[in-house]
């Protein structure tokens, strides 16, 4: 009952550390009670000890999922248990792990094979087909902002593992002071806490007093529509959105506004890509920056194209009938008077709504289900490149679709190829008033601080955002009003350090923990043979 209480702890140690209502020191406590329910359980005689440390991290992981991404039921039921319980079984199975290693090696590699599996794991959460890195624990630090201003050097695995660490620090506090009873362990271990959880702190502040900003600037209009993606979205027209975007436009742009965004699939009809000069998007794009040289418009849209050509089928192709197909698209685009229009096809998709994961495998099983969350239910095709929008020719920005923007190193690519400041276009609306839309608005703030670059957010029911290149808010659109935010958007053309290597920490502990892993498996299978 002990352990069972220890594992119960944990989770709620984790959830309560979540942001954007928790407070992040709990995040370097969390894991210890957990840890010190498996050391019980590991230097028992109890049976089946496995599977006893499974389940009590089960129960951990479960509560911290539970209560930190409850919000995903309100999108899609099915869709919401499926992601807390499988979460919190890959999370069950990392720790499963490290108890096998834990049994057959000191502390110091334990520990080691545990922080690096943990990130690891974090890093395939950014790439499979079932990729859910909301809960990677670097994300846990978006509502303090000004304690990891170094994200622009480790990006939040330097978070990760940071609150890791500490974690087996007070661990191993607690172990030692259990073993020798002095209370001079205590205090050296709350010196220790404050230093190693103080000093990361401090840095961050000095960087962030030494931060130069950068002077070079644009007037953005963001426009946040407020339509219920329940009630209205689906069950209006282009027209009707184009007519209130132009008088939101009209209303509150200025001469010396430069864009203007528009939230993720505002133009929602389905618009067929190759025949986008004569589509209603085109059209009022157009009368929005008619007159005005310097300005230009960035939107969502939802884009198809159908064909009967077998050549053209892909992974992504959905398929009506014999021999036909169509591509489905959630896009980005961008008018302006000195391009061609510009196109962007959003290519981190949301699992089970935007792809199928493994079809091979599992669609033989499940059949060709996808999750309905309004709109065409289909798999979208994606593009291989993260492109730019230009302005003009001295100003780039990132066209961020939704989901794309809790993925940070996927996010460097745009700022690799050239972008000045981060576009994010989404529609938050499906979890309603919810911690989901203000946990998505919140981690927008890392994406700052890593490429030092601002953000320019617009989302269909809010929140919509303007963050300069420190994560600080500089200007807010309350959920669920609808209203446009004018601000300077700062440009900035250097790349920051995290830009140029990505996650660099990812890499080396895949290698750290492949190597203790090995070396602990056959070092343990060779004393055994030995003796």
């Amino acid at each position: 009952m002990k352990n069972f209480a220890l594992a119960l702890f944990s989770g709620i140690l984790l959830a309560f550390g979540w942001p954007t209502y928790g407070f992040p020191l709990l995040l370097f406590i969390g894991f210890v009670p957990l840890l010190l329910s498996e050391f019980k359980i590991r230097n028992s005689n109890a049976k089946h000890k496995k599977w006893k440390v499974f389940g009590h991290a089960y129960l951990t992981f479960f509560i911290w999922n539970l209560i930190a991404t409850y919000w995903i039921y309100f999108s899609t039921p099915f869709g919401g248990a499926f992601a807390i319980l499988a979460n919190s079984l890959l999370m069950s199975i990392v720790f499963l792990l490290y108890h096998i290693i834990a049994k057959r090696t000191n502390f110091r590699a334990s520990s080691s094979f545990f922080t690096s599996i943990w990130i690891v794991f974090e890093k395939i959460h950014l790439n499979w087909d079932f990729s859910w890195p909301w809960l990677n624990l670097g994300n846990g630090f978006s509502e303090y902002i000004n304690w990891v201003q170094w994200y622009e050097y480790t990006g939040t695995f330097g978070g990760t593992l940071w609150i890791l660490l500490v974690n087996f620090m007070l661990f191993k506090a607690v172990l030692s002071y259990a073993e020798f009873k002095e209370k001079a362990i205590v205090y050296q271990s709350l010196l220790k806490s404050v230093l190693f959880i103080g000093l990361p702190i401090l840095v961050s502040y000095v960087i962030l007093w030494n931060y130069q900003m950068p002077t070079q600037k644009l007037e953005a209009l963001i426009l946040q529509p407020n339509i219920n993606p329940y009630t209205e979205k689906y069950n209006t027209t282009d027209t009707r959105i184009g007519d209130l975007l132009l008088k939101m436009s009209r209303e509150n742009k200025t001469d010396s506004t430069e864009i203007i965004l528009a939230p993720e699939t505002v133009f929602a009809d389905g618009t067929i890509l190759s025949r986008f000069t004569n589509s209603e998007a085109d059209y009022y794009g157009k009368q929005i920056v008619r007159g005005n040289p310097k300005l230009s418009f960035l939107s969502g849209i939802s884009f198809y194209e159908r064909f009967s050509d077998p050549d053209k089928v892909n992974a992504q192709s959905n398929q009506l009938g014999p021999n036909d197909w169509f591509n489905d698209y959630n896009s980005a685009f961008l008018i302006n008077n000195n391009h061609k229009n510009q196109f962007y096809h959003k290519s981190k998709l949301v699992v089970g709504v935007e792809n199928f994961p493994y079809q091979k495998l599992l669609k033989p099983l499940l059949g060709d289900i996808m999750i309905d969350l309004g709109g065409t239910v289909a798999k979208k095709t994606t593009q291989p490149n993260r492109a730019v929008f230009k302005l003009h020719d001295t100003i780039t920005t990132a066209p961020i679709i939704c989901y794309e923007s809790i993925y940070g190193e996927y996010v460097t690519h745009y700022v690799q190829n050239g972008a000045n400041f981060l576009s994010i276009i989404t529609n938050d609306a499906w979890w309603g008033d919810t911690e989901g839309h203000r946990q998505h608005a919140s981690y927008a703030k890392l994406r700052a601080v890593e490429t030092r670059r601002s953000v320019a957010r617009s989302a269909n029911t809010g929140i919509s955002e303007i963050i300069n290149p420190l994560g600080e808010i500089t200007g807010k659109l309350a959920y669920a009003e609808r209203g446009t935010l004018k601000g300077d958007i700062i440009l900035n053309t250097s790349e920051t350090f995290y830009t140029k290597f990505g996650d660099y920490i990812a890499r080396i502990c895949q290698f750290l923990a492949v190597f203790i892993f090995l070396f602990t498996i056959v070092g343990f299978k060779r004393s055994k043979y030995s003796l």
